[in-house]
């Protein structure tokens, strides 16, 4: 069984995580680390990690990239942005670093994705369309060259 005491403090944690998940989810296109993450919540960076990937299945770190390219997906389908634009827009300092990390969720290249994705989703309601283009995690995108269409 589980002490009173403990089963707390495993709810006030959670707390912390929302909150910590709620500020990367805001604040994603700002400069942010685990370290100045971990700060906000008064714990250390290697226990923030250890309790976010427990509660969410995923580091801070890749949570927060997750959240970059969603919306760096959303800038290249609207076809305003080019590709470091894009890189940038979303918080990102490295095109390299963004485009790997892109590549892995999505499956294709930034550039090729915005090549496929013109015109993809019109017509279609955007809740639909987040819902059908939002990249999945842990390296699980489909082989390279498969249509967005």
């Amino acid at each position: 069984m589980t002490s009173r005491p403990a089963e707390a403090q495993h709810l006030r944690d959670l707390a912390w995580l929302r909150r910590v998940r709620d500020r990367i989810d805001r604040d994603y296109a700002q400069p942010l680390d685990v370290e100045a993450l971990a700060r906000g919540v008064n714990m250390s960076a290697g226990h923030l990690s250890r309790q976010f990937r427990l509660a969410y299945g995923e580091s801070p770190y890749s949570y927060l990239m997750t959240r970059r390219i969603e919306r760096a997906m959303t800038l290249l389908r609207a076809g305003d942005l080019s590709v470091t634009e894009a890189c940038f827009e979303v918080g990102c300092s490295s095109l390299g670093t963004f485009s790997t990390r892109f590549t892995e969720l999505v499956g294709v290249p930034p550039s090729v994705y915005r090549r496929q994705a013109e015109g993809a989703t019109a017509g279609i309601p955007p809740c639909v369309a987040k819902k059908v283009t939002r990249p999945v995690r842990n390296q699980e995108a489909p082989a390279a060259g498969a249509d967005l269409a």
